[in-house]
């Protein structure tokens, strides 16, 4: 089943020491679970307040409509949305002190499929998954993210993303901090999540992805709005060109 998730005049706002301030100012997208998208911009042009404001953090205040399926999802709570099927992969990973992984992926199951997978099967299947993106096994008896280095956090992001298997997953600089074997490695999963029917948003500075998850489009995210949309060409337009000159033709 293709699933689709639609995003409409959807604003965000921060509370400051002046009051609020809008960083989205009205974002409208539309992506299918048969697609890859990916959304580049300047720092600070409102990609990652996009990533946690999708997911309702808390330390935002937002309007507009977000559906999935046709289903409006602006009353629900962080936990509600990743039941529906939203997935966030954060830039930087918090750790869990006195969780240990393999803990916190079968509770994850157990509260998005109702039941915990058997407890003689599970530590087999948990194996299999950390094989394929070269986690060692001891690392599912330690604490979420607690003593991982940058890489190995973001392979635990990917972990919890072929594990959990969301309908969309929102990957919010998965590629930062990664070596080159890292970088292919995290790849690699999010290409297999694809194929297993999840929608990806990935959000990057950086084009080198792109050589192993290729985008259906591309977006340019600027002051809180998409400025502009393409295809795979428009990524390496930006890493050639800079923000500057390609906005400067636009606005």
């Amino acid at each position: 089943m293709v699933h689709r998730l639609e995003v409409k005049d959807f604003k965000s706002s921060v509370q400051t020491k002046e009051g609020p301030k809008e960083i989205l100012k009205g974002v409208n997208f539309e992506a299918l679970s048969s697609e890859i998208h990916v959304l580049m911009g300047p720092n600070g042009s409102g990609k990652s307040t996009l990533a946690y404001s999708l997911m309702d953090h808390p330390d935002y205040s937002t309007s507009g409509s977000v559906k999935m399926d046709g289903k409006e999802m602006d009353l629900m709570t962080p936990d509600e949305r990743a039941k529906e099927g939203l997935f966030l992969g954060m830039q930087y990973p918090v750790e869990v002190p006195g969780v240990p992984l393999t803990n916190f992926l079968r509770t994850s199951l157990k509260a998005l499929k109702g039941e915990a997978p058997a407890l003689r099967s599970w530590p087999a299947i948990l194996k299999g998954y950390m094989e394929r993106l070269k986690i060692d096994p001891q690392f599912a008896y330690r604490n979420v993210n607690e003593g991982f280095s940058g890489g190995e956090k973001k392979r635990a992001e990917i972990l919890q993303l072929e594990v959990l298997k969301p309908k969309f997953a929102i990957l919010d600089e998965i590629d930062s901090g990664l070596d080159v074997d890292a970088l292919k490695i995290v790849s690699e999963g999010i290409c297999r999540s694809h194929e297993e029917g999840c929608g990806i948003i990935l959000i990057t500075h950086y084009a080198r992805i792109l050589k192993y998850v290729k985008p259906d489009f591309v977006h340019l995210f600027y002051k809180g709005r998409i400025a502009m949309s393409g295809g795979k060409d428009l990524a390496y337009k930006i890493e050639e060109e800079g923000y500057d000159d390609i906005l400067s033709s636009i606005l």
